[in-house]
């Protein structure tokens, strides 16, 4: 009997397959595609921690919102570039309702998923200023976030903000803001992949810099209200998603209905663009597109290009479901305490069996358990245990992809069915017999 739960040979020989030479810098797609593949030709079940795929089923107001709208025949129908009205009035309450910040329906703009969000926000701030040719990362982060950068063609700055975290952050973030090359910095809270989320001393810091010295911050909430350890359920009613914005005037928030809402096969989300930073004037814009004002350049260069708008039924989607949450009908934060819930359950398994939490602290605080976490064994660096893992029936990312220097892998807890503890108990048991 094999002490694996599939065979070493087989799973190098999918990799060289797949042309992965080191699991590494493997992609989330390219890990996702590795255990794909097993599945198919072995019929063994992997244990999915590598996609964040919502697990839930989608809002039920969106669903019905959407069809009803294809049924009015949207689906023939150009929307407008900047959204349709209805989205922008209800995603100006949204923001007011959920973080108790003042935008106007006119930043509000929605987006084919926040990824399109941060790649329209990223370029657009890299063409501001000729002398700003640098996006800063408060990493851990998202890896693709970086590799939009990349294909842009923007250089890349970042570090790890574990060890900087409270008062440690404004020393570190001025030493780079300072040099005077960075058009935006971007980061994520709860954070992807360490679930740790910045407070408000630290959020006071990065607001009050970027003032300073005038840099674009892009503020990731695809997380927004996912902290479980404070209940902000209650549309327009403290304890608020904590936000640099209010502690700067030149930030994009980027909200997206994939996780809060399990919207995310319909590519939808939104960039609320700060009033100062939508109506500033550019010279630089106004030169290369004859339009000078941010938020202007933003919808009508960038978005149009890129794809001519967001699906018209989506948006439809959109409004609803933001309307029944700052209504108080449709209790979001409520659905997906389940991820909370799901990764409880599975750090116990993944501690009874000798790993630990990387990141496990938010300074002193416990991190919350939430949609992502991140997990190590002993000494192995992050690459030597995820390829073990795999072994096993098990996936995730290294770390080292999203800009850590801890040693460990990205584990989602989306994907867990009922019969996947047992499962994992198992394979951890096996795995920890045959390591420790």
């Amino acid at each position: 009997m094999s002490k694996y739960v599939v065979e070493p040979s087989l799973v190098r020989e999918i990799m060289r397959e797949l042309e992965i030479e080191n699991i590494a810098t493997a992609s989330i797609r390219q890990v996702g595609a590795i255990v794909r593949t097993i599945e198919q030709r072995t019929g063994v079940e992997y244990i999915h921690f590598e996609m964040g795929i919502p697990g839930l089923s989608p809002s039920a107001v969106g669903v019905k919102a959407e069809c009803e709208a294809l049924q009015r025949g949207v689906a023939s129908i150009y929307p407008i570039i900047d959204g349709i009205p209805e989205v922008k009035e209800q995603a100006s309450r949204f923001v007011k309702a959920f973080l108790d910040v003042d935008i106007s329906p006119s930043g509000c703009i929605p987006t084919v998923g926040s990824m399109q969000a941060s790649f329209a926000s990223l370029m657009l701030s890299s063409h501001l200023d000729k002398k700003r040719d640098t996006v800063l990362y408060i990493d851990p982060g998202f890896p693709v976030q970086k590799m939009q950068a990349q294909v842009i063609g923007v250089n890349i700055a970042s570090f790890d903000v574990a060890d900087y975290r409270g008062k440690k952050l404004e020393a570190k973030l001025e030493s780079y803001f300072a040099q005077g090359n960075i058009c935006a910095v971007l980061y994520s809270s709860p954070n992807n992949p360490t679930w740790m989320c910045l407070n408000n001393e630290e959020l006071e810091i990065i607001g009050r810099l970027a003032k300073k010295y005038d840099v674009v911050v892009i503020e990731d909430l695809a997380y927004m209200t996912m902290d479980f350890r404070r209940d902000m359920s209650r549309p327009f009613e403290a304890p608020f998603q904590p936000s640099v914005a209010k502690y700067t005037d030149s930030y994009i928030l980027l909200i997206s209905a994939s996780k809060i809402f399990s919207y995310a096969g319909q590519r939808i989300a939104l960039a609320c663009i700060s009033d100062k930073l939508y109506e500033r004037h550019y010279d630089s814009l106004a030169k290369r597109y004859g339009i000078a004002r941010f938020g202007a350049s933003f919808a009508y260069n960038y978005l149009y290009t890129f794809s001519s708008g967001v699906s018209h039924s989506a948006q439809c989607a959109m409004a609803a479901m933001l309307k029944a949450a700052c209504d108080g009908d449709y209790n979001f934060v409520g659905d997906i305490k389940e991820y909370a819930i799901r990764t409880e359950k599975i750090k116990d398994i993944m501690l009874r069996n000798g790993f630990h939490v990387v990141y496990d602290k938010d300074e002193e605080e416990p991190v919350s358990d939430g949609f992502f976490f991140t997990i190590g064994y002993s000494n192995m660096s992050g690459a030597e245990l995820l390829q073990e893992l795999l072994y096993y029936g098990i996936s995730g990312i290294d770390l080292i992809t999203t800009g850590s220097v801890r040693n460990g892998i990205r584990a989602c807890s989306s994907n867990i069915k009922p019969h996947h503890y047992a499962m994992l108990e198992e394979r951890l048991h096996l795995f920890n017999e045959m390591h420790k």
